[in-house]
């Protein structure tokens, strides 16, 4: 009953002065739709990145030549000696846990068709790198073993170089494009799999292996040894379990086979989604954190607002307070009477403020390629967050109006 009646009382005082309450809750409001929204944004980021990851193959480990440095200020490629089909070969061939490997060779070139050209990496593969990558055709086919086998001038075009070469509308399978000023006939157009923190991923055409290294890029190709050069070598762990061990092997066969020292480092990078996913994931998680507590301030700027606007409350109402305290109230009784005030003021606004960055989240999720994923955890946290906003801002006016001398109070003009 007493806390109905408190409620109750605190109600009718804020309707007293609507506008000024209004004003003090928006703060509140804003702050926590702030991180709200921003905090979703943050987990959707990290979802998106890791369904990129996921959508090139499961269980992928790929071994890319030169030494990325990983931890703070990683990235960056050391010393690089090219991998080759020898090297490609001895993993295909001495990897235990593995379902599948592959190859590819990759470099840019200029495609050209009627007076249109695009310039994007062409990727000579092997036949099983539409499985091991999860990247199917959408129109025609995917290279096959024929191809390769033939040294086959065909190439499946990703959807960005189709939009660069070929009117809307216009069916590009089977036409003539020229790769370097080569021509290569059209037998397929890749599914689309969009831009990603990776870049437009559909910016790419796909060739035969073999053309690639031995009629497209001749001398490009080839290292000093006479062996054909790779860009990455594939491996499809058998699960997730064994990547590991799996990933563990690869570097040791490496080294070995390169005649690496123990004391020197790999002049090769050996790397898994999960490793790249969770990368990503620190740095999304940072960022996410970061603007959580920018937007946590604004909290504290509307509970700073609370205090204001409590304390001039205080004063507006020092008479009333002295004729409650006269007739026998007592300070805790006046105390709980103000906190209760400002606790009702930071609550609606932090409930007020959960609408707003629902909504806020949901309108980006309209114009953006990923979906903030909104979380209990994080509508707690900024409740939460609030609630205790309301009681810190709110403890120094209310223990002022307790402290009050009624005598005094009463004399208040």
């Amino acid at each position: 009953m007493l806390l109905r009646e408190l409620i109750k009382l605190a109600l009718n005082t804020l309707a007293a002065n609507k506008p000024r309450a209004f004003l003090t809750m928006l703060g509140i409001s804003i702050g926590v739709a702030a991180v709200i929204a921003l905090m979703s944004i943050g987990a959707g980021v990290q979802d998106y990145i890791a369904q990129q990851f996921s959508s090139a193959g499961a269980n992928l480990i790929g071994v890319v030549p030169g030494r990325i440095q990983r931890g703070p200020g990683g990235g960056a490629f050391g010393a690089q000696a090219p991998l080759t089909m020898a090297d490609y070969r001895a993993v295909a061939a001495n990897t235990p846990n593995v379902i599948d490997t592959s190859v590819d060779f990759a470099r840019p070139a200029v495609f050209a068709y009627g007076n249109k050209t695009s310039e994007v990496n062409v990727t000579g593969v092997m036949a099983n790198f539409s499985a091991i990558r999860n990247w199917n055709a959408r129109l025609g086919r995917v290279i096959d073993e024929t191809d390769i086998g033939g040294r086959s001038r065909v190439v499946a075009l990703g959807q960005t170089v189709v939009n660069d070469l070929f009117e809307p509308g216009e069916d590009p399978l089977d036409k003539i494009v020229r790769i370097n000023n080569v021509p290569f006939r059209v037998i397929g157009v890749m599914e689309s799999k969009g831009s990603s923190i990776l870049g437009d991923q559909d910016a790419a055409a796909f060739i035969p292996l073999s053309t690639a290294q031995e009629r497209l890029f001749g001398q490009q190709s080839q290292s000093l040894t006479g062996e054909r050069i790779v860009s990455t070598i594939y491996a499809q762990a058998a699960n997730k379990d064994v990547t590991p061990a799996v990933m563990a092997s690869i570097e040791s066969l490496l080294r070995e086979r390169r005649r690496i020292p123990a004391d020197e480092p790999s002049d090769f990078s050996v790397l898994s989604q999960d490793e790249l996913i969770n990368t990503f994931g620190a740095v999304t998680g940072v960022l996410t954190v970061f603007l959580g507590a920018i937007a946590a301030i604004s909290l504290l700027v509307g509970g700073i607002g609370i205090m204001n606007i409590m304390l001039v409350s205080v004063t507006e109402r020092t008479r009333e307070i002295g004729l409650r305290k006269a007739i026998g109230a007592r300070s805790s009784a006046i105390l709980t009477q103000f906190l209760t005030e400002a606790v009702f003021l930071s609550l609606t606004g932090g409930l007020i403020g959960i609408g707003i960055g629902l909504g806020a989240a949901f309108l980006v999720s309209q114009f953006a390629d990923f979906r903030p994923v909104v979380q209990a955890g994080t509508i707690a946290l900024a409740v939460g967050f609030s609630l205790a906003v309301g009681l810190f801002f709110g403890i120094y006016p209310a223990r002022r109006a307790s402290q009050l001398n009624p005598i005094d109070a009463l004399r208040f003009e």
